[in-house]
């Protein structure tokens, strides 16, 4: 089973930015918090983040018969990107939605989610465990 990690702008920055919303644990163990679940369930997983929201389209089209199912957390462009909501609808492949925060809980413009749109489950406010809790969820789904 080969499983997609897709992580938007400012994800990068885990640790440094709004420790207070999004926790003091850096990127690097947001990785290997992923990897070490992947390992635990024995499947393979690949990890791509980027600030641009067409490197992310890309990503996912990229994904296309490569890949069993997407972990994506859109960060920012959750809220805004018709774009990735296309392209995740385009490839057609089980997708997990995660936040680190809860959005519902935050500004009302962050409650709507196009991504989420295309997903067959959203986990939020569950830090980067909501990592671990998708790809659980994911593989089980497509066995």
């Amino acid at each position: 089973m080969n499983i997609l990690v897709i992580n938007g702008p400012n994800i990068n920055m885990l640790g440094i930015r709004e420790p207070d919303i999004y926790g003091s644990q850096g990127f690097s163990q947001l990785l290997q918090l992923i990897e070490n679940t992947a390992q635990e369930l024995g499947i393979h997983v690949t990890q791509f983040q980027s600030n641009h929201e067409g490197a992310i389209v890309d990503a996912i089209q990229d994904a296309y018969r490569k890949y069993d199912g997407i972990v994506i957390n859109p960060a920012a462009y959750t809220h805004t990107s018709v774009a990735i909501l296309d392209a995740l609808k385009a490839v057609g492949i089980p997708a997990v939605e995660v936040h680190i925060s809860d959005i519902n809980a935050r500004e009302n413009f962050r409650q709507l989610s196009y991504a989420g749109m295309a997903c067959i489950k959203t986990i939020a406010g569950q830090g980067l465990d909501g990592y671990r809790q998708a790809i659980v969820y994911l593989s089980e789904y497509l066995k």
